[in-house]
């Protein structure tokens, strides 16, 4: 989301115009917003039921548990690194996407900026060292897609750090991410937030709640997102997207209940592509490229044209159904289908020099060095993307408590069927883009780039059925000892063609058939069985103390992240590749302060990945082996909740120290730590309400310093410098019913680079200082 600038200074008739825009919607707006949590009524009034487990909706920082019936027990009393990021929270902070509200965790975040001319797409998100975008759920299901998620129906971000497996199935090394919906309840409700800005900030969103007079037990819910609005910071990069959920439910105020939950998003951007690193700390100019030294460009510089696009269309449907056979005893099946499409081009650009033998054969370009506006970039890799992602699952779960003598037991199990297939087609292109001014481009500059689908591409599938079993053994009030043990029966396959012809690397042979033909070039599946488990064990000295130990085994099998395949030996997508296998040892202390109003969590982690590809180590063929081994380990220490009735806090500190302990470096700068991972990072927000209305706050982001990939680039940044980042907060309850908030982001203009491509010719400017007024209005 884009927020008021104060770089460039709008129009006056802009500025006008926005806040007429905001006058008016508040006059004719209906009762809105999810605002405050002190400064309005309580948001969702009576208890709702949500996979089986009945939870209050939640209010404030703290969350009690994850909504998932997998995990039996409260957030204090599980043995393993929880993080709920509550509504409350990130809507009052201004967030919109899924990435702005995991700012909240630390070390968490989008620090990868994609891989040499590529530019990643969607929430790409590195969690304690290795990427975790494809273990990103909806409702505990995957959501498939490298697409932005907004977070307009989300009710709360659950972020699971360690081995995930025994949760989900496949998943990241180091954790998942599940966004909770928002649901129909029996409370009447209806609120709404206008938010403007003078720098292309429109957003709007209403959340409508209303049960049924002559239905008893039957609610709709209904919420709407409307955005369109530029990216602080940078020139022609633009976010439009609206969206429409709804929550039907039956039963609620009975033992069987029912919801059907429709999801429908569009979204029409304009990527961006990022920026040279010319001029930054850590590089240094290849041949030709001396005049630019000590003259990087100006972060605002949008190198695509007016093609560019992210098209994205984004639909799901879910029936939940549950029953309560006793206090005891309940049942649940979830039923979700979900389709996710993305069309995409990019025009991006290397920012490479020349030889010494040849200054000028590099992608940037000059007449005379000493004239900086001569300079220009070539805009010589277009990327594209036409991907359909779909996915259907069935998940049923029985959760039974009972007693076996004196041990209590908390058993939840079930079985998953699922389908997941990803659909990508290939594109062809003719004609070419004119190069850019280094320094003054101009998004006009079309040339004659003319695309179309060329009948090529790859399919992958991957079905699943699972079977789990969780169980908390209690042994009178001081022990507990939970468990978990999963198998995933899988087969994925994969096919891809490619147009035959042609010179260079990813060059296809046409064999007998004419150049330009559809040649399949592979054809492969591959199936196995996956057994995962995690053990742990909690030792109460005290109702608020939980001391807690813990140990999991998660697995990744080939084209688990991707669904492609390869049936080619050395590689981790290999047919005959074993899976990765990681292994977390965490112990730690949780704590309920304050008569439960504040938790305090620390944590100290072992995390270890074996059978990665080792390309020091080969076997009798030549071929790579995967005798590669990575490891993270770190401490994690976190508050969240009321240090008093008026004052919030929600807080988090981690320092990693990762490395790859077997294979060869995989940072550019030849150390052998992990890569788009801070050694340190802290993320901090409070807030205090006044007696008389007024709440003010804010929060402080840290992250350390960052490597980056290896490649064959030369001269580019090895490393991102660490920054820290200050935001603020003021909001003012007018009444019971409207909320004005005032955002500021990046107080002290701090310049910094967000993330950073493999290849390190192209960053992610940070948000630069910004301003977001809402108006937050409920009934």
């Amino acid at each position: 989301m884009s927020h008021i600038r104060n770089r460039k200074h709008a129009p006056a008739a802009q500025c006008s115009l926005a806040t007429a825009t905001l006058l008016t919607g508040l006059a004719l707006a209906a009762p809105v917003a999810a605002a405050d949590t002190a400064d309005l009524a309580d948001r969702s009034g009576n208890a709702t039921t949500l996979d089986g487990l009945e939870v209050k909706g939640v209010h404030g920082y703290k969350a009690e548990r994850v909504v998932s019936p997998k995990f039996t027990q409260t957030l204090q009393d599980t043995p393993q690194t929880i993080q709920v990021i509550t509504a409350d929270l990130f809507n009052q902070q201004g967030a919109t996407t899924l990435t702005e509200a995991l700012r909240n965790s630390p070390g968490v975040g989008t620090f990868y900026a994609g891989e040499n001319g590529n530019t990643s797409t969607g929430d790409t998100v590195y969690m304690r060292g290795f990427d975790s975008s494809s273990s990103i759920y909806a409702d505990g299901v995957r959501d498939l897609g490298s697409i932005s998620r907004d977070v307009f129906n989300t009710e709360q971000v659950e972020v699971t750090k360690g081995p995930a497996g025994t949760d989900n199935g496949r998943s990241s090394p180091t954790g998942s991410i599940n966004m909770v919906s928002k649901q129909a309840n029996l409370h009447d409700a209806v609120s709404a937030t206008l938010s403007a800005g003078n720098d292309g900030q429109k957003r709007a969103t209403a959340d409508w709640n209303r049960s049924f007079a002559g239905l008893p037990g039957a609610a709709l819910r209904l919420n709407a997102m409307w955005q369109d609005s530029d990216v602080a910071g940078r020139d022609r990069v633009d976010n439009q997207r609206h969206g429409l959920a709804s929550s039907l439910a039956f039963g609620l105020d009975s033992s069987t209940r029912y919801y059907l939950n429709l999801l429908y998003v569009e979204q029409d951007n304009i990527p961006d592509g990022f920026v040279p690193t010319l001029g930054l700390p850590g590089w240094e100019p290849q041949p030709g490229l001396e005049g630019l030294a000590g003259h990087p460009v100006d972060p605002e510089n949008f190198y695509g044209t007016r093609d560019d696009h992210d098209d994205v269309t984004a639909q799901m449907a879910t029936f939940r159904f549950e029953h309560d056979f006793s206090d005891s005893l309940k049942l649940s099946n979830t039923l979700r289908w979900g389709q996710t499409e993305q069309d995409y081009l990019l025009t991006a650009f290397m920012s490479t020099g020349g030889t010494v033998a040849d200054p000028r054969a590099g992608n940037i370009k000059w007449t005379d060095p000493a004239d900086l506006s001569g300079y220009t970039l070539a805009r010589s890799n277009s990327t594209f993307k036409d991907q359909r992602n779909r996915i259907l699952t069935d998940q049923l779960n029985l959760r039974a408590d009972f007693a076996t003598g004196a041990v209590q037991h908390n058993l939840s199990t079930g079985l998953e069927l699922t389908r997941e297939e990803q659909d990508s087609h290939g594109i062809a292109s003719t004609g070419s883009r004119p190069a850019a001014n280094l320094y003054d481009p101009d998004w006009n500059d079309r040339g004659d780039l003319a695309w179309a689908r060329s009948g090529a591409g790859s399919y992958g599938r991957t079905d699943t059925a699972a079977l789990y079993l969780f169980d908390t053994l209690k042994f009178g009030e001081r022990f507990l000892l939970t468990a978990g043990l999963r198998a995933d029966r899988y087969e994925t396959q994969y096919r891809n063609s490619a147009v035959c012809g042609g010179t260079g690397r990813g060059a296809v042979s046409c064999g007998s058939l004419p150049t330009g033909s559809i040649v399949q070039t592979v054809d492969t599946e591959d199936d196995d069985t996956l057994l995962t488990w995690k053990l742990g064990a909690v030792y109460k000295p005290a109702e608020a103390v939980s001391l807690y130990a813990g140990y999991a085994l998660s697995q990744l099998p080939p084209g688990g992240a991707n669904f492609q395949l390869s049936d080619a030996a050395g590689s981790a997508s290999s047919i005959n590749a074993d899976p990765q296998k990681t292994k977390t040892f965490e112990v730690g202390s949780k704590w309920s302060l304050l008569d439960d109003a504040l938790a305090l969590n620390l944590a100290l982690f072992r995390t270890e990945v074996t059978n990665e590809i080792n390309s020091l180590v080969t076997d009798d063929a030549g071929l790579p082996t995967q005798t590669g081994e990575k490891q993270v380990k770190g401490v994690e220490i976190s508050a969240v909740g009321n240090l008093t009735e008026n004052w919030s806090i929600s807080a988090g500190y981690t320092h990693q120290n990762t490395r790859v302990e077997e294979g060869a470096p995989v940072a550019r700068n030849g150390s052998y730590n992990l890569t788009y991972t801070p050694e340190d990072a802290f993320t901090g927000w409070t807030t205090y309400r006044l007696p008389f209305g007024l709440t003010l706050g804010g929060g402080v982001r840290y992250s350390g310093e960052m490597l980056r990939g290896t490649d064959g680039a030369a001269g580019t940044p090895a490393f991102v410098k660490s920054y820290t980042v200050w935001d603020a907060v003021a909001s003012y309850a007018v009444n019971d019913h409207l909320l004005l908030r005032l955002n500021g982001y990046n107080l002290f203009d701090k310049q910094y680079v967000a993330s950073i491509n493999k290849s390190g010719y192209r960053y992610t400017p940070g948000t630069p200082r910004t301003f977001l007024l809402s108006a937050e209005l409920r009934f």
